[in-house]
């Protein structure tokens, strides 16, 4: 008569041993979970982020646009500051790929205070800038308090705020219509601009009307940057014009620049952020595979009992190498699972807080879990050939 064949586990038996295993000692395999789910959700939390940081900026570049240019004098052959001809915008103005061209001019000598007793030194880093009148057209900025300069209000000491400007002066949207010390005199705020995000330089900053400049500050009409709104797809025409236009008699003293490329350059700075944050939660990933490693070595050691008589009523060495196998791919999808959850709501928090669209690209969650497989199954694969090694009558003599 020969034996019979051992009987073959089918998945849902190794999922009902490896669930039993687990459930006798829950709290040891809630701290080994706890690693993997700490790795997987810094994981997902810091691409998470990472994304939807990004998907903000698109959507904000979407919006600004990445046509915008500027230009700004440089530097003589001689290491001189050099200046741009008052000619510039309407010279500028005449190349048909242009939508719209503005500039402001530096106050280099004005600052700007809440009152006239506070010392000259606390000017809080604050600039004062003359502007034209087409600038907020230009740069597609708006204005979340008050008003914008106009024919009238561009002649007379009117000012308005850039966004962090009006904070550090202690005026809120309430407050249009009070006087701040600007040069030497009283000027009246008209207006507080919203935050403009791709020349955040006007943040800083408060804005005067161009003849006011000239009437109340002394400004001597030099040009600090000239702004051009060029057709979307005539950048790099217009582009490879500006210095040329602006300054025919000495366009190497022309810096030009696209405001949106340090809004990019900022986004590929996160990545590289992303990617050493993203080494990290491996690393901790790492360290939580080794403690359900660890978790299963011991189990292995507590269990040879249980083990000595599986295999003496008839389990195979494959039975045995499978029960601990699946256990420990059970232990780590439940870390995994749980650290996809909460690196999710994690980062959808932080989004909303920041005022970004959530977004977590499917392949993020997916290879978190694939991750975590892998964990589980090399945090297993010793313990679950050891467990099988053991012969039944070392087993049981053993415990």
């Amino acid at each position: 008569m020969s034996p019979l064949p051992p009987a073959r586990l089918l998945p849902v038996d190794i999922l009902r041993l490896a669930a039993y295993g687990l459930r006798a000692r829950p709290l040891r395999v809630v701290l080994s979970a706890l690693g993997i789910a700490i790795g997987i959700a810094a994981m997902i939390a810091v691409v998470g982020i990472s994304t939807s940081s990004r998907a903000q900026l698109n959507q904000l570049l979407q919006q600004l646009g990445t046509n915008l240019l500027s230009a700004s004098p440089g530097t003589s052959l001689f290491g001189e500051a050099a200046t741009l001809p008052p000619e510039s915008v309407s010279m500028l103005g005449r190349i048909p790929e242009v939508r719209e061209v503005s500039a402001i001019g530096a106050l280099a000598d004005a600052r700007i205070y809440r009152s006239n007793r506070i010392p000259a030194s606390q000017s809080g880093g604050l600039a004062v800038y003359a502007a034209r009148l087409d600038l907020l057209e230009t740069l597609g900025a708006t204005v979340a308090a008050g008003t914008w300069l106009n024919d009238a209000t561009a002649r007379y000491p009117a000012v308005v705020l850039g966004a962090r400007a009006a904070t550090r002066l202690g005026i809120g949207r309430g407050l249009i219509g009070q006087p701040v010390w600007v040069g030497g005199r009283w000027f009246t705020v008209v207006g507080i601009l919203a935050p403009v995000s791709l020349v955040p330089m006007l943040d800083l900053s408060a804005l005067i009307g161009w003849p006011a400049g000239e009437r109340y500050l002394d400004f001597d009409g030099d040009i600090t940057t000239l702004y051009v709104r060029a057709e979307p797809a005539a950048v790099d025409t217009v582009r490879g014009l500006l210095a040329a236009t602006a300054n025919p008699e000495a366009p190497n003293e022309v810096d030009v620049s696209r405001p949106s490329d340090a809004l990019a350059a900022e986004a590929a700075a996160d990545l590289a952020f992303t990617g050493l944050l993203l080494g990290l939660g491996a690393v901790a990933l790492l360290v939580g595979g080794i403690g359900v490693a660890n978790t299963m070595v011991i189990s292995v050691l507590e269990r040879r009992a249980e083990i000595g008589l599986r295999r003496s009523q008839g389990a195979t060495r494959g039975h045995i190498r499978l029960q601990f196998l699946g256990e420990a791919l059970l232990l780590a999808l439940l870390g995994g699972g749980s650290g996809v959850i909460i690196g999710a709501l994690v980062t959808a928090g932080y989004a909303r807080l920041q005022g970004w669209p959530v977004d977590i690209p499917a392949w993020v969650p997916l290879g978190g879990m694939a991750a975590t497989l892998l964990i589980g199954a090399v945090a297993g694969l010793y313990p679950a050939i050891r467990a099988a090694r053991l012969a039944p009558t070392e087993a049981l003599s053993a415990s």
